[in-house]
């Protein structure tokens, strides 16, 4: 095991320079280079750039007037966006090195995305735990639209038209981004428990649904196909009694060019699935620590995956055993390309 990589990543793995000394709470890379975003529960975001060797630079970051719940790329890769819980949601403008407020809910804002159509104006989505879903082109102060979710948002993810809000209450609701404001479709999801987690399929047909309970949903859009929807269980220890050996999926991240996904756990591993062929294509495990967000670089060749405590264990649990740190994995063609069925 490499000397510098105490915390039992995989040797090739690489630490980004800097990490936030806090929890991360979602990590974001821009489609167009290698730039990645993180929000950390210390306020700020930070951003990096990745040098094509792994090593990372600091290349700026900015704040919110509490913890950092959430953030996105621009789809020209130009602008950063985030939520907090100050309830404000912030740009960061990476040609001028400015930040500036471009949303206001009554609650913290949870999830972010920017959810225009390819060559369309910006047009960044927010949900909150006001139970707002509001829209805001970022030439206004006002948002151009609003929608009354059934509950508080805890996941979103949008491909454009497919734009999907996970809620508490196991409520997911569901937008064709031609009509964003009507809900084109509100179920309950196939799981049983809170959800974590959820990513949009990059062929825009369906999307993943990941639960505290160590399980995943593959939902699909189409009436015609809503018979291949399936659920399956993955991060569970079978080593131990099933009530202690349940562990939250925290995040699913879907590979850019394979349509493969990633999960990632608090049982300190993250998986990569095929889900067309219903099958388990690698496994990263004995990481040291919950892993609790993680993302696929725009060309799918990097894989970030964010160390730290979870608070699953309330304040007692917060030992020093794990750090806070952000890793970033080289990616294999056979660790997330579909087998031949």
């Amino acid at each position: 095991m490499n000397a510098n990589n105490p915390y039992k990543q995989q040797a090739r793995d690489v630490e980004i320079s800097q990490p936030p000394p806090d929890s991360v709470s979602e990590l974001a890379f821009s489609s167009k280079a290698n730039y990645l975003a993180a929000s950390s529960w210390d306020n700020e975001v930070r951003i990096w750039e990745i040098q094509s060797n792994g090593t990372s630079m600091g290349k700026a970051s900015f704040a919110h007037q509490a913890p950092a719940l959430c953030c996105a790329w621009s789809q020209d890769g130009t602008k950063v966006v985030s939520g907090g819980a100050d309830k404000a949601g912030r740009m960061f403008d990476l040609g001028t090195g400015q930040s500036s407020q471009i949303a206001q809910h009554d609650a913290p804002i949870r999830c972010i995305k920017f959810v225009e159509a390819a060559n369309a104006s910006p047009i960044v989505a927010t949900a909150g735990w006001d139970k707002m879903l509001k829209y805001w082109d970022l030439r206004q102060q006002t948002p151009i639209g609003t929608v009354t979710l059934p509950e508080r948002a805890y996941a979103m993810d949008c491909s454009n038209p497919l734009l999907v809000v996970a809620t508490a209450e196991r409520k997911v609701v569901i937008f064709d981004m031609t009509s964003p404001t009507t809900p084109f479709e509100t179920v309950d999801s196939p799981l049983k428990w809170q959800t974590r987690a959820v990513s949009c399929f990059v062929k825009k047909d369906g999307y993943a649904i990941g639960s505290i309970e160590g399980r995943v949903g593959i939902q699909y859009i189409d009436p015609k196909m809503k018979t291949s929807n399936f659920s399956f269980k993955c991060h569970r220890d079978t080593k131990v009694p099933i009530n202690t050996a349940v562990y939250s999926v925290n995040s699913i991240a879907h590979h850019p060019v394979y349509g493969t996904f990633a999960t990632a756990s608090n049982d300190g591993s993250f998986v990569f699935w095929d889900k067309d062929s219903k099958h388990r294509i690698a496994a990263h495990t004995d990481i040291g620590g919950p892993v609790i967000s993680s993302a696929f670089s725009g060309d799918g060749k990097l894989f970030a995956y964010a160390i730290g405590y979870d608070w699953s264990q309330g304040y007692m649990g917060n030992t020093s055993n794990v750090k806070n740190t952000i890793m970033l994995h080289a990616v294999i063609d056979s660790e997330v390309k579909p087998k031949a069925r």
